[in-house]
C-alpha cells in the first residue's frame, strides 16, 4: 500500500458523464455511423444504436463530462480536514478550470491524483476530453513516455485487486465491506443521464459526485488501516 504518501499531497477525484447530444437523431450522420461500429460489438442484435445512445456517455468519443468534483486533506499538527469542491457547467471551462487547478497546486513530483477505477475511465476520460477540446493536458495527465512506476495516479480499484486483474469490486461494495458508512445517494450512475437531460437537475448530479469522492478517500484511508473522516471533519467549499 502506498503509506508513505502524504496525504495532502493526493487529490481524490470523480467525474460524471453523459451522451454529447440528448438523443440520438441529433448526431450527423458521420457520428450516427461510426456510433453504431463502435457499439456494435456490445449491443445484442435486437437492439439498434439508437435505442443504445443512452449509455454513450461511457466513451470519451461520444460522452461528455458534466462535473469533476475534488476532494484533498488539509493537515494541521494532529487536526484534519477535508475539503470538497466541483467544476462544472460548460466542458471546455470545467476542463479548463480543472487543468489549472492541477497546473497551480498539483504539479509538484510529489502530488497524485486518486480515483475508484480512475486508471481505466476518469484519467484516460478527462485527458481525451481535453485532446477533443484542444486543452494543452496538465503535467499529472501526460503519460507519453512514462514507466509504469512513474504514473502519478493512485486507483483504489486497482489496490484492492492485489494483482488480480479479472477482479472488478464496485466503490459502494468496497466502502461496505471496510465498514464504512454509506452515504445517502439518491441516484446511482446509471440514472446521470435522465437527471441531466429530462430532469435537469445538475445540482442533484454533483451532490452524487461529491458523495463518491468522500468515499473513494475513506475507502483509501482504510486500507492505509487509518481512521475514516469524522463528519465534521468534512467541508465543501464553493467553486473559486
Amino acid at each position: 500500500m502506498p503509506d508513505k504518501i502524504h496525504l495532502e499531497n493526493i487529490l481524490f477525484l470523480d467525474i460524471e458523464t453523459v451522451p454529447e447530444k440528448s438523443a440520438f437523431d441529433q448526431l450527423d450522420d458521420t457520428t450516427k455511423e461510426l456510433w453504431a461500429h463502435k457499439s456494435q460489438y456490445q449491443r445484442k442484435d435486437e437492439i439498434t444504436a439508437e435505442d443504445f445512445y443512452e449509455r454513450a456517455g461511457i466513451w470519451a468519443e461520444f460522452g461528455k463530462i458534466i462535473c469533476i468534483s475534488v476532494g484533498y486533506f488539509i493537515i494541521q499538527g494532529d487536526r484534519r480536514s477535508f475539503r470538497i469542491t466541483t467544476f462544472h457547467g460548460e466542458e471546455n471551462k470545467l476542463l479548463q478550470d480543472f487543468k489549472d487547478l492541477l497546473d497551480e497546486h498539483f504539479n509538484h513530483a510529489k502530488h497524485v491524483l486518486c480515483a475508484h477505477n480512475g486508471k481505466e475511465f476518469d484519467f484516460p476520460y478527462i485527458a481525451r476530453r481535453m485532446i477533443i477540446h484542444g486543452i494543452s493536458l496538465p503535467q499529472k495527465l501526460d503519460l507519453f513516455g512514462k514507466k509504469p512506476w512513474e504514473v502519478p495516479h493512485i486507483d483504489t480499484m486497482e489496490l484492492w485487486k492485489f494483482g488480480d486483474y479479472k477482479h472488478y469490486t464496485s466503490l459502494k461494495l468496497m466502502a461496505h465491506v471496510l465498514g464504512i458508512p454509506s452515504p445517502k445517494e439518491d441516484i446511482d450512475g446509471s440514472m446521470v443521464r435522465v437527471v441531466y437531460y429530462e430532469q435537469n437537475d445538475l445540482n442533484r448530479i454533483i451532490t452524487y459526485c461529491e458523495l463518491d469522492v468522500l468515499t473513494t478517500a475513506q475507502v483509501y484511508l482504510r486500507l492505509r488501516n487509518q481512521p475514516v473522516l469524522k463528519d465534521v471533519e468534512v467541508k465543501k467549499v464553493a467553486k473559486k
